[in-house]
């Protein structure tokens, strides 16, 4: 019984990301200013990131997880970086 409420749980969780992300595609492809699209942006590899962690919790391979870190990382240094060209207008002083 609790193996199968995991699975039914990890199921409901990954359609509930997907949708999450195709509503952070939404905000990224329409949103009116640019601040939107960054936010759809990271919103977006947040749910990325979640998604490959609840594959990786229902295969059990580490090969997710650490696609999930590196995905991680990389989103938090593009949203700083877009972040700073927004206020700014250079990335680089």
């Amino acid at each position: 019984m609790t193996t199968e409420l995991l699975s039914w749980s990890i199921l409901l969780a990954q359609i509930l990301l997907t949708l999450a992300m195709a509503c952070a595609v939404y905000r990224l492809l329409r949103g009116p200013r640019a601040q939107d699209r960054v936010l759809g942006l990271d919103t977006l590899y947040v749910n990325a990131t979640m998604l490959l962690l609840t594959f990786g919790i229902r295969t059990g391979s580490t090969l997710y997880f650490e696609s999930a870190l590196v995905i991680a990382l990389l989103g938090f240094v593009a949203t700083a970086a877009l972040a700073k060209f927004l206020m700014r207008g250079e990335v680089i002083e």
